[in-house]
């Protein structure tokens, strides 16, 4: 049985939504974030060093990451799906996706989110966050463009969707801008509605 430590409205999210997807069973060890438990000493010497979500457990094998679990999961458990064959021609456009959401997005929502959250309002720059938000607004025009005339960003949906697509959903629900990114907007509503999204983001 697939185990995971998980707090919601973090990035765990996504390896619960790509679970869902998948049709698999797991266990849910769950936190909140800020949870003391994650601070302790036995948490970051048994789970993760850094006192973080997400980590899977799989038998012998433990991950953290969650890029890297997801890869991991359709790896060991996915049997072909929800990613394309290496040797398809959606192949590169999927990798790239997939790494998209960490390389690009994510670290001005996170930036956004410490100036706006989590400091203390003395230590808070208005300055910093104003610029995490037009860095991330200016990240999320080549995902709008990649998304014209599809519905997903590499073919037929797949993890990098899940990626790329939770680090979009995370930006609009910041406050990110997406008027003038009608392709971004329409995909972002397209996977709110899915049954598997849903569920793991009610956790």
């Amino acid at each position: 049985m697939l185990t995971l430590h998980f707090a919601p409205r973090s990035r765990a999210v996504r390896v619960t939504w790509l679970l869902e997807e998948m049709g698999l069973e797991y266990d849910l060890v769950s936190y909140d974030l800020g949870d003391p438990v994650m601070r302790s000493a036995a948490f970051r010497s048994q789970v993760h060093p850094m006192g973080r979500v997400p980590v899977l457990v799989d038998g012998d094998v433990q991950i953290m990451e969650s890029g890297a679990i997801l890869e991991y999961l359709l790896t060991r458990h996915g049997d072909g799906r929800l990613r394309p064959a290496p040797d398809n021609a959606d192949y590169p456009t999927y990798l790239q996706w997939l790494h998209y959401a960490e390389g690009m997005i994510m670290p001005q929502v996170n930036s956004y989110m410490v100036e706006t959250f989590f400091l203390p309002p003395e230590r808070r720059s208005e300055v910093h966050a104003k610029r995490a938000m037009k860095l991330m607004g200016q990240m999320l025009v080549p995902v709008d463009a990649a998304l014209e005339g599809r519905d997903f960003l590499a073919g037929a949906f797949s993890a990098a969707d899940i990626m790329t697509g939770s680090a979009a959903i995370s930006a609009k629900s910041i406050g990110g801008d997406m008027s003038a990114l009608p392709h971004l907007s329409a995909y972002t509503d397209r996977l709110l509605a899915r049954p598997a999204y849903q569920k793991a983001a009610a956790l």
